[in-house]
């Protein structure tokens, strides 16, 4: 049986879990590198089961097809949707989740403040100055009295927000289904979206991508933001019209932007928003953490032995 490991970037899939304990008849390969799609099928062809990391490396219809050795796939996540789980089904391939540590959450609600912090402070551009030898280049905004705008108040942006309440803001909330009530329960106002891009000073996303999500900041939504406001995405790159993002940052129609996910992962050395001094720039870290990974490796172990047991756990295409 081979297995194959993908995109293990910090290289902690084999500390994380025992793989040896598959015994000798299972040949364990893990990629700490992201292979490029023209080398995919080709890398992964001879492989049996493989172990996604979330959704770094995509398993389109076609990809599914071309993988004839396939068996099991197993995503770290219990939801990916860079997996056509039909097309897994239509070839016979179980499909496997393997759950994250129960801090999955709070550690992506602390990147996010840690993006609106660095935007209302000017940290990088402070921390950048300060190591060419000046000396307080810009002006810090205080956040009590300010508005945060969340969109999507599910576990991540109720934590998002119960945060700027503590710091003294104003926090309201918007999604398709959110109600007067559920607002309250967490101790925000629930607005309408125009009214909550027109009035936030930050905005920050938590939304579920799906059909009726996708590109729901949009060239319309950045025109209604405030010149002084900043947005804020730890969620999916595909919430956010890209190219009108860029326009509005380019032309400082909004102030800036912190963004930890892109349309296409890892980013491109050459990509244009790279060169812009109002964003902020991670590299989609909103879900890593030690006790994450930990437990990430950890249940993908158990999925394989239970599937080569007989008994799969977990399968997100039954």
């Amino acid at each position: 049986m081979k297995i194959a490991i993908l995109d293990d970037y910090h290289d902690v899939a084999k500390r994380y879990a025992d793989w040896g304990s598959l015994g000798g008849d299972a040949e364990v390969r893990i990629f700490n590198n992201f292979i490029p799609d023209d080398q995919v099928l080709a890398t992964l062809e001879p492989f049996d089961v493989i172990v996604a990391m979330r959704e770094r490396t995509p398993f389109p219809a076609d990809r599914i097809r071309a993988l004839p050795n396939l068996r099991l796939l197993v995503t770290t996540g219990m939801r990916n949707n860079a997996i056509d789980m039909q097309a897994c089904a239509a070839q016979g391939i179980v499909v496997s989740g393997a759950p994250g540590s129960a801090d999955a959450n709070t550690a992506t609600a602390e990147l996010a403040w840690a993006h609106i912090l660095g935007l209302f402070k000017h940290l990088p551009a402070e921390d950048a100055a300060m190591r060419r030898g000046m000396w307080q280049t810009a002006m810090p905004e205080p956040l009590a009295g300010k508005r945060l705008g969340v969109l999507g108040l599910g576990k991540l942006g109720s934590a998002v927000a119960k945060v700027g309440l503590a710091f003294g803001m104003d926090v309201v909330a918007w999604s398709p289904n959110l109600t007067d009530e559920r607002a309250a329960e967490a101790g925000v106002t629930r607005l309408d979206k125009h009214e909550l891009f027109a009035t936030s000073d930050v905005i920050s996303l938590h939304l579920i991508l799906s059909d009726r999500s996708r590109h729901i900041v949009d060239a319309a939504a950045l025109a209604a933001m405030k010149p002084t406001a900043y947005l804020v995405n730890t969620s999916r790159a595909g919430l956010v019209d890209q190219a009108a993002l860029m326009d509005a940052l380019v032309k400082f129609r909004i102030a800036g932007a912190g963004l930890d996910v892109y349309p296409e992962e890892p980013l491109s050395p050459t990509d244009n928003v790279r060169d812009l001094d109002n964003v902020i720039l991670t590299p989609h870290l909103g879900y890593v953490s030690r006790e994450n990974f930990e437990a990430f490796y950890r249940n993908a172990l158990e999925a394989v032995k239970a599937w080569r047991g007989g008994q799969p756990v977990r399968v997100l295409n039954a």
